[in-house]
């Protein structure tokens, strides 16, 4: 496209010029010149009457252009800050410390809406590491999250962490297992990580997408605005990877079957045990956890919280045995443990403290003040009478300590 200079000094008049000066235009003989004055301007020959007539300063639509143009950069430049910049809350010696980065608190006082995030933090906690959260929202160089960084060394994907921290810590929660049983564990560990995941994650960021909006954590005066482009964004990201694993080319019916056959697979291989794999943790009840807990606390009303506080009650008695011994900080309505076929939320919802740095070592006890009472009877035990409270901490706390 061929563009050309010009004067502009009213709304339909331009003239051909190349720069701002005083012009001859020969009226009547006269020697004198005519100084006009004015914007130089530049448009597309093909056009250049309609580009004139868009110059007037009170243009309606000009206006309302500029507005929404600036509104839309201004929300832009909010949501990369509140992604990409690293806000840390305290600022700690990093050498020796694991650093695990990953998404900011939810608003409800679940520790995260990711599985993955839940699972490899709950592991920690398991483990009885000392680490620092950093909740930037900053993905890996693999564009994942969470990843830690360990003495400079970043590790992506939670199963690479725990490798590298067995490796480099000497932890190791499996150790207790035969080579049968850590075969099973890793087994119950990939269907839930590759099949049941994307079950939870359609329930979570597609079919349930409002309720999972409304978790989010955003401050600003554009926290609805940004809340609702993240949501958007996730449950299109969702969608296409679920198309691409095969899942998400069936219907919402034939996914929920699929959901409620691995919850009913986990809930048979738990039948009384305390722990998947017996007596004792392992790795595989952090990874089993971390999805379960989305089931539990993050999807009010839907199909998967009817099957975990329903048929699948001795899930939901697990989850809150896990929940009660290593998150003291979460707490819930101990009615919350069954489903009443309500899904209003509480007018306060209760807000996870944002521990930056966290050791479980001699901070755990139980505090049953804090509990609140009820007309309905607290469940002191699940349906094979095991302790759901932290009474038998004392005893497994040994057994951390051997798995070091």
């Amino acid at each position: 496209m061929y563009w050309r200079v010009g004067f502009a000094w009213s709304r339909s008049c331009a003239l051909e010029l190349s720069q701002n000066k005083s012009l001859s235009l020969g009226l009547c003989g006269s020697e004198e010149h005519l100084s006009l004055y004015g914007y130089i301007i530049a448009y597309p020959l093909q056009e250049y009457g309609g580009i004139m007539s868009a110059l007037g300063f009170d243009s309606w639509w000009r206006k309302t252009l500029y507005i929404t143009g600036g509104a839309l950069l201004t929300a832009a430049a909010y949501l990369l800050h509140e992604l990409l910049v690293i806000r840390k809350e305290q600022e700690l010696d990093s050498e020796d410390a694991i650093i695990l980065h990953q998404f900011a608190r939810p608003k409800t006082g679940v520790p995260s809406l990711s599985p993955f995030c839940l699972k490899i933090e709950t592991y920690l906690r398991m483990a009885d590491l000392p680490y620092q959260n950093y909740f930037d929202g900053k993905l890996s160089p693999q564009g994942k999250m969470p990843w830690m960084a360990y003495n400079k060394v970043q590790v992506c994907g939670t199963e690479f962490i725990i490798d590298f921290l067995e490796e480099k810590l000497g932890v190791n929660l499996n150790s207790s297992l035969s080579p049968q049983e850590k075969a099973i564990s890793r087994a119950i560990t990939k269907m839930v990580e590759e099949h049941f995941y994307w079950t939870i994650a359609y329930c979570q960021w597609v079919d349930n997408v409002e309720e999972t909006q409304k978790m989010l954590a955003t401050n600003g005066p554009l926290s609805d605005l940004l809340r609702w482009i993240l949501s958007q964004v996730t449950g299109s990201i969702v969608k296409r990877e679920m198309h691409g694993h095969g899942i998400g080319r069936f219907s919402k019916e034939e996914v929920y079957s699929l959901m409620e056959k691995d919850m009913r697979t986990l809930a048979t291989f738990l039948g009384n045990k305390k722990y998947l794999m017996g007596p004792k943790l392992s790795t595989v009840d952090a990874a089993v956890f971390g999805h379960l807990a989305q089931a539990m606390w993050t999807l009010p009303g839907t199909r998967p919280e009817q099957l975990i506080k329903g048929e699948f009650i001795n899930l939901a008695m697990y989850c809150e045995r896990i929940r009660r011994k290593f998150w003291p900080e979460w707490f819930v309505d101990v009615d919350d443990l069954y489903y009443d076929g309500l899904s209003e939320e509480p007018d306060s919802p209760s807000q996870l403290l944002d521990l930056g740095l966290y050791s479980r070592s001699g901070s755990f006890q139980e505090q049953e003040s804090a509990l609140s009472h009820h007309d309905t009877p607290s469940p002191d035990s699940d349906i094979t009478g095991r302790s759901l409270f932290d009474s038998d901490m004392d005893t497994e706390c040994s057994e951390i300590e051997q798995l070091k």
